[in-house]
Parts: structure tokens; C-alpha cells; sequence
């Protein structure tokens, strides 16, 4: 994956400590940023430290960004990193639990068979999950890391990154079911 030749122009001025080109990086990427903050924080303005904080680690490791991979997926990377130094910093392992704590049953697989959602309620549901396997979900599922990589990045367990995405997924079926419940008219 080749970076576009106006990008690699950019970092290159960034680089050499050009703040014109600076501005216009931040111009273009903070946006992105602030939507990958968002969803691994709990408030507006936790994303808003998050996004600061990996705007100064992006211009300060400019020099360790690889021609050969994904400028954006670079940033994206700096930026979940942040995210999860944040939330070690405020809650280092509050909601975990062991595996076999949490295991699903078939009645609870036939239930979210028949559920029927918006994508504004997954998203909402998704936003009001509890932090700890909230943050396992965003994770695993939206941006495709394994356990173990999840493990490593929270400094947990494999089994405990499994475990918090099971309840995580139990969390969703539980809500999005009860909002479809609400939801439908009675017979």
C-alpha cells in the first residue's frame, strides 16, 4: 500500500519542521482522528486529550513512519495506542472477569436470531457498553485486532480479552433486544 505522493510531500515538510505543513497534515487527518479517539473514550473532551496527545506522538515519530505501509493506518495505530494509555491510566482492569464466568447459552444465540436493529442503535448501544469490555469489543470486532494483541495492548490475559468480549456481545443482544422489544407494538 503506496502513500500518496502530496502526503509523502507533507511529511517530508513536516520533517524539516514546517508548520505551514503541519497545519495542513492536522488539516486533513484530525477529523479521522477524532472519530478513532471517540469511539475508544467515554467523553468528547477524552477524545479531544486522546487526538492532542497522538498529534504530538505522530509529529514527534514522523521519522519512524515506513513509506511502505498505510500513512492513515499509521496514525490510527498512535491514536488507539493513546486511547488505551488513557484508559489504563483511569481504570486499569475494572470490568473483568474469567471466561468461564461468561459463557453464552443456545436460548441466548436463538434470541439475537430475532432481533432487527438500526445501525444508530447498534452505535448507541455500542457507546453506553461498560468500559472495560466495551474497549475489548471496539477492538476485536470494529478494528480487527486477535486476543492476543488485545492482550498485550491492555495488559490482561488472552482468556480475560475473551471473556469481555463475550459479555460484550451478551451486553449488545441484551440491549438491542430490549430496544426492539420496546419498540414493537403489542398483539
Amino acid at each position: 500500500m503506496s502513500v500518496e505522493p502530496e502526503i509523502l510531500e507533507l511529511i517530508e515538510k513536516c520533517k524539516a519542521g514546517d508548520r505551514r505543513a503541519q497545519f495542513d497534515l492536522y488539516g486533513r487527518y484530525s477529523g479521522l482522528l477524532f472519530s478513532v479517539a471517540l469511539r475508544y473514550t467515554n467523553t468528547k473532551i477524552d477524545a479531544e486529550d486522546v487526538v492532542q496527545n497522538a498529534w504530538v506522538k505522530v509529529f514527534t515519530n514522523l521519522n519512524s513512519f515506513s513509506q511502505n505501509n498505510s500513512f492513515e493506518g499509521w496514525m490510527r495505530r498512535i491514536v488507539v495506542n493513546t486511547a488505551i494509555t488513557l484508559y489504563r491510566r483511569n481504570k486499569k482492569h475494572a470490568n473483568q472477569a474469567d471466561i468461564d464466568d461468561v459463557l453464552a447459552t443456545p436460548a441466548d444465540l436463538d434470541a439475537s436470531k430475532e432481533c432487527d436493529f438500526t445501525r444508530e442503535e447498534l452505535e448507541s448501544a455500542i457507546s453506553r457498553m461498560p468500559e472495560g469490555y466495551g474497549l475489548v469489543f471496539k477492538l476485536y470486532v470494529i478494528d480487527g485486532y486477535k486476543h492476543k494483541e488485545i492482550s498485550k495492548m491492555l495488559d490482561i490475559e488472552v482468556n480475560t480479552s475473551k471473556s469481555q468480549l463475550s459479555r460484550a456481545k451478551k451486553y449488545l443482544q441484551n440491549v438491542l433486544c430490549s430496544m426492539e422489544q420496546v419498540a414493537k407494538p403489542s398483539k
